[in-house]
């Protein structure tokens, strides 16, 4: 082999080490950015059901974790749920979306949701060297509910009133993940199932965190084929009206909106089917999902 024959091996070689750098590069100055911050992420759809999506995300939140950032992790887990429920004989009913809750529900709920698939997720990330922590709304009165307004209908399902933050705070403090389960309670001591999207937004204007990020199985906001970066409230309020927002995607922007009103910096919804969906939405110029803020500047 010649030198000009061993010049181009070593350009070919050198190019995807390259490619490497620059992706660390360019994060550097979002790691600087967010440390110390707090990021609430919702989890759920497909990235809890592949394999290797769980490994992955467990990976991105224990990098998170590692460069500084505060994470506090609110999960779902509906299809455990209802496996759960068909085992046992029980018949599970849906009114908009919501699970109808009655007493043997709820128990189903605690003991699905705060048990295995609660549990399951705080192994993975120790598995991957985070220090994740098995909590519920239960747990140092973290979640505090009352009845859902449609309570004649869909039972023991809550609405978050107040949420504890000083003992969120000290776990993330301590270097810990908060790995929650979106159960409540009320004054009376009863149990009550709240919406996983509900407590994550909840939780972060509670904590003012610098961003809530959903990780879903919708890559983003569409317009045509293209998947907008960033919306603003009146560009959402204008593609509703037009049509190019609707359905169930409707109730999800609003929530998010309402939240960024509540004092959240930054709403990020993103695929959670996407390979370290999380870390290219945050650490990347680009990014990957739809990022929801106030007004464009």
């Amino acid at each position: 082999m010649d030198n000009l024959e061993c010049n181009e091996v070593n350009r070919a070689r050198k190019a995807p080490q390259a490619a490497i750098g620059q992706v660390l590069i360019e994060a550097l100055p979002y790691i600087r950015k967010f440390e110390g911050k707090t990021f609430v992420i919702k989890y759920g759809g497909s990235a809890m059901k592949d394999a290797c999506l769980r490994n992955s995300f467990a990976q991105n939140v224990t990098l998170l974790r590692k460069v500084g950032i505060n994470v506090v992790l609110v999960h779902g887990g509906g299809d455990a749920i209802t496996r759960t429920a068909e085992k046992l004989g029980l018949t599970s009913r849906f009114v908009q979306g919501r699970r109808v809750t009655d007493k043997e529900m709820i128990s189903v709920i605690q003991m699905t949701l705060a048990g295995k698939v609660n549990q399951d997720i705080v192994q993975l990330i120790s598995e991957h060297g985070g220090k994740g922590v098995g909590v519920t709304g239960l747990d140092a009165d973290t979640i505090m509910a009352v009845p859902h307004q449609n309570a004649e209908t869909l039972g023991l399902v809550g609405e978050v009133v107040q949420i504890n933050t000083a003992y969120i705070d000290l776990l993330c403090h301590a270097g810990l993940i908060p790995v929650i389960a979106p159960i409540g309670f009320d004054e009376k001591g009863n149990i009550y199932n709240i919406n996983a999207d509900d407590a994550a937004s909840s939780i972060a204007i509670a904590m003012k965190a610098e961003k809530l990020i959903y990780v879903s199985d919708v890559e983003g906001i569409h317009v045509g084929e293209r998947i907008l970066k960033t919306i603003c409230k009146a560009e959402a309020a204008a593609f509703i009206e037009q049509g190019i927002i609707s359905g169930g995607m409707i109730p999800k922007v609003i929530s998010a909106f309402s939240t960024l009103d509540g004092g959240v910096g930054k709403i990020h919804l993103i695929d959670g089917k996407s390979t370290h969906s999380l870390l290219l939405e945050i650490f990347t110029h680009d990014g990957v999902g739809t990022q929801f803020i106030a007004e464009q500047d």
